[in-house]
């Protein structure tokens, strides 16, 4: 039985939707997560068009399964569902303390990518526990919709933009061990096949220089 199987489990909890309507019931699960070198994690996802309530579950799921495994970001797709959908939760540090600030993109575009290119270490948890640093713009401009399907525009910085990045190329089969040499991509595959041939567990941790 894999790890994420063994993870695979549901709870019933009051879960209050983040659009800020009446809270309502369901079972929130933590679902599997896809990993390299799994065919479904280079599909290109398509635009989500239904804001109900099954979307709103799905996006309930999705954070679960991203908290449990633990990570800051998750991809639709990476619990095989191919939609432009993610969230992601940097956690803010207040007196001390992580203070959970969920966010949720629907159909995210980026605009305005700066020139000016920043470097972080990334990791996934598509591809449990290797880390390298890859290079993306150091500034952008989102564009995304929410749960009720209205539009939102901010420009992000920093950790926030390179994680959107990091994210966002899942929904286009891009995985961040795409971004480095045909050799670094090969080591990295190597080290996660011995490690399952070994049969030892591993603790996911989806970050960008944290």
């Amino acid at each position: 039985m894999t790890a994420h199987w063994r993870r695979l489990c549901a709870r019933v909890v009051l879960s209050v939707d983040f659009t800020g309507n009446v809270p309502y019931l369901h079972a929130m699960a933590i679902l599997p997560i896809l990993e390299v070198p799994d065919p479904r994690l280079k599909i290109i996802s398509s635009p989500v068009e239904a804001f109900d309530d099954e979307l709103k579950r799905l996006v309930d799921d999705m954070f679960e399964t991203m908290y449990a495994a633990p990570g800051i970001g998750l991809a639709a797709i990476q619990i095989g569902v191919p939609k432009r959908l993610l969230v992601m939760d940097l956690q803010e540090e207040r007196d001390g303390e992580a203070v959970k600030n969920p966010r949720i993109f629907v159909n995210p575009v980026l605009l305005d990518p700066s020139e000016e290119q920043s470097v972080y270490s990334e990791g996934c948890l598509s591809v449990p526990d290797q880390y390298a640093e890859v290079e993306r713009p150091a500034k952008v401009r989102a564009r995304w919709q929410d749960l009720d399907g209205k539009f939102h525009e901010e420009a992000m910085d920093d950790l926030m933009a390179t994680c959107l990045q990091h994210e966002m190329d899942h929904l286009e089969g891009i995985l961040f061990i795409d971004h480095l040499s045909r050799l670094k991509r090969q080591m990295v595959l190597k080290k996660i096949e011995k490690a399952r041939k070994m049969g030892g567990g591993h603790v996911h941790g989806e970050h960008c220089n944290h």
